[in-house]
């Protein structure tokens, strides 16, 4: 017999404690980078989520969409401005947000995952309230930053059997105010607001990395702050960091930044000894290899 079957047997068996711990466990994955743009890596994706969802969890899928808006505001002729790197989002810009996140990038994910043999419906953080904001900055225009977050129709849908797909719109205080949420910000408060076990940051590096240039696989939030602190943490990786730590305080059991375009990538964390990543959680357990407890 060819020795792959022994091999994918064994991998089965070795996962029974992790399908066991897993079992109900809510898991919040912020998926978004190059494997958006990948009509591969996108079904890979989806049949992972598939999977979590066929296994017992209860996954809820956050997305970005970043090069989609930066597309069609370059057709429409809709110039960016950008205060410290962060781009200022007017009316004219937030409809183009909303256009493409709600009606293209979500859609896209439902779809796949649909192909996959899932259950899934896309939604913004505008129905149901789910997320509501207030400007994140007065220099940024509408940049929101959620203040209210009432996710139970996302437990409907666990209840269903559904996996919720949500597109980071939301609306604000005010009548007819719409806000684009960054997707990390967003996953992360919805991940809070669930009481998640594991909000999974996918992106395009492997994890957090030491000043030698190693990947960290497991950090205390007092770590991160020291790293963010010392400079060892910088660039891009500081909003992520941040949001895994504001995750923890609200209640997330663990954060994992890891390297979407890893084949398998959230199986890998979630289902495997090794895991994949950094891990971010309260108490680190002396135990090799990476504990899931």
């Amino acid at each position: 017999m060819d020795r792959d079957w022994f091999s994918t047997a064994r991998t089965l068996s070795e996962a029974l404690p992790y399908l066991q711990r897993y079992s109900g466990a809510v898991v919040v994955v912020k998926f978004g980078g190059n494997a958006m743009g990948d009509e591969a890596a996108m079904a890979e994706f989806a049949r992972d989520v598939v999977l979590m969802r066929q296994v017992g969890l209860n996954p809820v899928v956050v997305h970005g969409g970043g090069p989609m808006i930066n597309d069609l505001l370059s057709r429409l002729g809709i110039k960016s401005e950008f205060v410290r790197g962060k781009r200022v989002t007017d009316k004219a810009t937030v409809e183009v947000v909303e256009m493409v996140l709600t009606g293209l990038v979500n859609k896209r994910i439902v779809q796949a995952i649909m192909d996959e043999g899932g259950r899934a419906v896309g939604l913004s953080g505008k129905d149901d309230d789910l997320m509501v904001c207030e400007a994140d900055d007065p220099e940024l225009g509408f940049v929101g930053r959620p203040v209210e977050m009432n996710v139970q129709v996302l437990r409907d849908l666990f209840t269903a059997g559904i996996i919720p797909v949500v597109a980071p719109v939301a609306t604000g205080m005010n009548p007819n105010e719409t806000y684009n949420v960054n997707g990390d910000t967003a996953a992360g408060a919805i991940a809070g607001a669930l009481k998640a076990d594991r909000l999974l940051l996918l992106t395009d590096v492997a994890g957090v990395k030491n000043k030698a240039g190693e990947i960290v696989t497991q950090m205390t939030p007092e770590e991160v702050k020291a790293m963010i602190a010392d400079g060892t943490i910088a660039g891009g990786m500081i909003p992520k960091t941040e949001t895994a730590l504001k995750a923890l305080e609200d209640g997330v059991r663990a954060v994992v930044i890891l390297d979407g375009r890893v084949s398998n990538a959230c199986l890998l964390e979630l289902f495997t000894d090794h895991g994949a990543g950094s891990l971010i959680r309260s108490t680190i357990p002396r135990v090799t290899p990476r504990s899931k407890k």
